[in-house]
Parts: structure tokens; sequence; C-alpha cells
């Protein structure tokens, strides 16, 4: 009887060895598959981040194009204003009219 019972206990113990071969299977493809899921993720977010910021770059641009001011008129120096005044007529003596 001693004899049964030791093949009973191999096979025991060799069903929970498979079975513990088994799960730690099944843990090392569930943790591949979430880093090729994180690292999808993170790929497609900076593709996505990427597009939105360029756009908005873009955006920013063709908006300044096409809404430029338009140029204000400066002041100018004048050659008249450069030379000497002009001098002012005297006064006559008869008045006007």
């Amino acid at each position: 009887m001693a004899a049964r019972r030791s093949t009973n206990a191999r096979a025991q113990r060799a069903r929970v060895e498979q079975e513990r071969a088994r799960l730690h299977t099944a843990r090392q493809d569930l943790h591949a598959a979430a880093v090729r899921r994180r690292v999808r993720d993170n790929t497609i977010a900076v593709v996505v981040g990427s597009v939105i910021v360029i756009g908005a770059v873009v955006s920013q641009v063709v908006h300044a194009e096409l809404t430029a001011p338009a140029p204000k008129p400066s002041p100018s120096v004048s050659p008249a204003a450069t030379a000497e005044p002009t001098p002012q007529p005297t006064p006559t003596g008869t008045p006007a009219g």
C-alpha cells in the first residue's frame, strides 16, 4: 500500500506542478500583452498629441498671415518742417476791405 500512496503523491505533485506551470505561462502572456498594449497606447498618444500641437502652430501662423494688421502711417518729417519758418507778412496801416 505504501507504493500506491507514493504513486498517487507523485501524480498529484505532477498535476500541481503542471497547474503552476500553466498559471505561470498565463501570467507571462498576460504581462506581455499588457506591455504591448501600453506601448501601443503611448505611441498613439504621442502621435495624436503631436498632430494637435502641429495643427495649433499651423493655425496660428495661418491666422497671423491672413489677419495681418494694415500698416499705420508713421509721421514723416517734411522738408518744410526742417527749413526755417517763412516770415509772416507785416501788417500795413490800411484795413483790408
